[in-house]
């Protein structure tokens, strides 16, 4: 998430009241997770097993909870809650603004879209040309839509990530500021919810076609022309790229990549990377005539005992 202008660090830290490690005019642009991060941006750690994954990231000013040598060419803002704090800039940069009416007059609708009866589309949503959204769809804040694309009735885009902190008081919600993004030629059916980034995009990349009652994740990127089916759950921070076809049933885990051209066969689950150009089933997935080798072996067991008996 990039701000409307560049701050300082020390204007950051004055934000969430932080101590700072660095100049004080210490350019900022933006704040991101540890996967999206670029230089200039806000990352903020709070435990010490990803101190050095956070301080070597391309980030330039680490949200930290305990003063650290700073590396060369980068800035610390020092809290003793870094997750509040993190909430606290996404409150500040991108706070909620309730719109008015359903179409907040900020959308901007292409030529020969059709919106139909009962449609929200909330503010600074842009949508492309000939789309066609059916009724009691919901598009929330600054989602952004291409052309020729079809939504099918009920289905939230934008909704909050799944991402808690779980404290003695009980869970503590990281804040979304990120967007959808749904490029050209993207079919979604009836029902599917699609989370906004935390920091960046979730997105749907040119020609896919997905089918009823899919769930994507926060800051999940779909490739192009990949057909998913009915059901599927797709974790957060998930890359599918190019061609893939995932059918129904089938579940994910986050963080996990998806290689081009694989097929995931009905009611797999998916815990770990998988590469392309191949077929997969069961759980966990593996190569899809392993699986059944493996299924066909299990099913003799029975007999082998009665022979042993």
């Amino acid at each position: 998430m990039k701000f409307p202008q560049i701050h300082t660090l020390k204007q950051i830290a004055t934000i969430i009241n932080a101590e700072y490690v660095g100049a004080d005019d210490f350019p900022v642009s933006g704040m991101n997770e540890i996967h999206v991060v670029e230089p200039g941006d806000i990352v903020f750690v709070d435990h010490p097993k990803y101190y050095d994954k956070a301080l070597n990231s391309a980030a330039t000013i680490v949200l930290i909870n305990k003063e650290v040598e700073c590396p060369e060419g980068k800035a610390l803002l020092v809290s003793d809650d870094p997750f509040r704090d993190f909430n606290k800039l996404t409150e500040y940069f991108k706070p909620f603004q309730a719109a008015s009416g359903l179409v907040a007059p900020s959308a901007k609708i292409g030529k020969g879209t059709v919106v139909q009866p009962g449609a929200f589309i909330g503010n600074n949503v842009v949508i492309g040309e000939h789309c066609l959204i059916h009724a009691n769809v919901s598009i929330y804040d600054n989602t952004v839509i291409g052309n020729n694309v079809t939504i099918h009735a009920g289905s939230v885009l934008g909704g909050d990530a799944f991402y808690y902190k779980n404290r003695p008081s009980g869970f503590d919600k990281l804040l979304s500021g990120g967007r959808v993004v749904i490029e050209d030629h993207v079919d979604l059916g009836a029902l599917c919810t699609i989370d906004k980034g935390v920091t960046g995009d979730t997105t749907i990349k040119t020609g896919t076609k997905i089918d009823n009652q899919v769930h994507v994740g926060h800051d999940t990127v779909i490739g192009k022309k990949c057909l998913i089916a009915s059901q599927t759950g797709i974790a957060g921070c998930v890359v599918i790229e190019d061609e893939v076809t995932i059918w129904g049933q089938v579940g994910m885990t986050s963080g996990i990549t998806i290689g081009e051209k694989a097929v995931i066969l009905a009611q797999s689950g998916i815990s770990k990377s998988l590469a392309g150009h191949a077929t997969y089933f069961g759980y966990p997935a593996e190569e899809a005539r392993k699986k059944y080798k493996e299924l066909a072996s299990i099913r003799q067991i029975p007999s082998i005992i009665e022979k042993i008996g």
